[in-house]
């Protein structure tokens, strides 16, 4: 039985991770928005930055696999998690820099390594105080918060792209909210010096048990037929449905209903399951029609359901893999996750690439079948799930 006070105080050391996120998403974000227009006044093609969109997100999950079993064995969750925010302080800033998309190319991976040396590290700490208060809220409000610095950073650069009309010069300025979230960090390590130092180290043999692995084999399908944002944001100026300075105001919005999304849909995860998930995948797939086929209302509406979708990813897929996998295994388990997804993701951005240049039509139907198949999948392991949490 968790005591009102374990509780509070697990609820205020996920806000305290909250604000680190709330920074660095507003970094990430932030020049999440504004990548695909950069690649675009680089000289990058579609197929270019699917790839290298889809090659970021497959190395870092390579990565994220060897960081999570390198946490369970020595449960060096906080130095992990700092020297991953160390390279996102120095990287994204450098992109004001990128001369030519290649070098552009080669400074998103590496924000991409740092984002993966950090994100098993940080989950296992944040899964073991979300057990507190219930993993699908507590991941909810963690998300809430990471999404209000996702507002945040787009409208920065949206409002440094106002003044001069490139996107370039407003990577220098998320400098500043890069160095928050590290100072953040390094605040919240010494409040809490003894988070995670009860989890026991891993066995030399890990068994993930069976059910997990058929819920990463539904999370890789999710991923597959997910776009990217830089893919879509790449559309919308290819074909002047938005100005410059709209497209990552319309990132802001976006991240704004994934954070509300993120709280109302943990808070029915711990109420009814997975099945969330499935709704919310749904959802997302109707954004695939809807922001490549449509006209300039189409594409809000296709970014919310995109919106809804990431909201139900933030709050169910670490949430569930925390309900069937015990604490001294989590780290091999998120990082074993993450490497299924974002290959998965990394497979996914490169066939929309290539099909971009082709057929807009056949883009969408393939997301759009991907994401049915995961929608599926995710629905029938409602029972296998529930039957793990009551014997994990």
């Amino acid at each position: 039985m968790v005591s009102s006070e374990e509780r509070n105080t697990a609820l205020r050391f996920i806000v305290c991770l909250g604000v680190v996120s709330l920074f660095a998403d507003m970094t990430y974000e932030g020049a999440y928005s504004a990548i695909g227009p950069l690649f675009k006044e680089l000289g990058a093609s579609a197929a270019a930055l699917g790839l290298v969109s889809g090659l970021g997100e497959m190395i870092a999950a390579s990565l994220r696999f060897f960081s999570g079993r390198l946490v369970d064995r020595t449960r060096a969750y906080w130095t992990v998690a700092i020297c991953g925010y160390v390279l996102n302080v120095v990287v994204i800033p450098a992109m004001a820099f990128a001369g030519n998309w290649p070098m552009l190319a080669m400074l998103v991976v590496i924000e991409r390594t740092g984002k993966s040396l950090r994100g098993p590290a940080r989950d296992v700490l944040l899964s073991e105080a979300t057990s507190k208060i219930g993993h699908g809220w507590g991941f909810g409000v963690h998300a809430a918060m990471d999404q209000t610095g996702a507002v945040l950073g787009p409208l920065f650069v949206a409002a440094a792209v106002l003044r001069t009309n490139h996107f370039a010069p407003a990577f220098l300025r998320l400098a500043f909210p890069a160095a928050g979230a590290l100072t953040a960090l390094l605040i919240a390590r010494f409040v809490y010096p003894n988070a995670g130092k009860a989890t026991p180290k891993a066995a030399k043999t890990i068994v993930l048990p069976k059910v997990f692995w058929w819920y990463v084999a539904a999370s890789g399908m999710l991923a597959l037929g997910y776009a990217d944002f830089p893919v879509l944001a790449y559309h919308f100026q290819g074909t002047h449905l938005f100005g410059p300075a709209a497209i990552p105001v319309l990132y802001a919005g976006a991240m704004g209903m994934e954070g509300l999304a993120a709280l109302i849909i943990g808070k029915l995860f711990d109420r009814l399951g997975i099945g969330m998930l499935s709704v919310g995948t749904l959802i997302s797939l109707a954004g695939l029609p809807l922001g490549f086929l449509g006209g300039e209302i189409a594409a809000i509406a296709g970014v919310a359901c995109w919106a809804v979708g990431m909201g139900a990813q933030d709050a169910c897929l670490r949430s569930g893999i925390a309900q069937v996998v015990s604490m001294n295994k989590r780290g091999t388990a998120f990082g074993a996750f993450n490497g299924v997804f974002g290959i998965a993701w990394f497979l996914g951005s490169v066939t929309m690439g290539q099909l971009y240049g082709h057929s807009l039509v056949a883009l969408v139907i393939f997301g759009a079948a991907a994401q049915l198949i995961s929608a599926v999948l995710f629905f029938r392991l409602r029972a296998p799930l529930a039957e793990a949490t009551t014997s994990a």
